[in-house]
């Protein structure tokens, strides 16, 4: 087998992964926040088999979605 980069990226690895406990360690919460958000398919998740898995990028850009700017009175 041989080491080929994937199609349309640099030969540097992407991050790794996050699992529940990785991503409610980024947002600072509760783990089983995280899990509620997986089961109500309110955050982007990667599901293999029976193991669920975030991309930072992919959850980088989820979080952009919910900031707030500052209201100027």
């Amino acid at each position: 087998m041989t080491d080929m980069p994937l199609a349309g990226t640099s030969d540097e690895l992407p991050p790794p992964l996050l699992d529940i406990k990785g991503l409610a360690a980024l947002l600072s919460v509760d783990p089983r926040h995280d899990q509620r958000l997986v089961t109500e398919k309110r955050i982007p998740y990667i599901k293999w088999g029976h193991y669920i898995r975030f991309d930072p990028a992919e959850i980088r850009r989820w979080l952009d979605k919910y900031r707030r700017g500052v209201e100027r009175r």
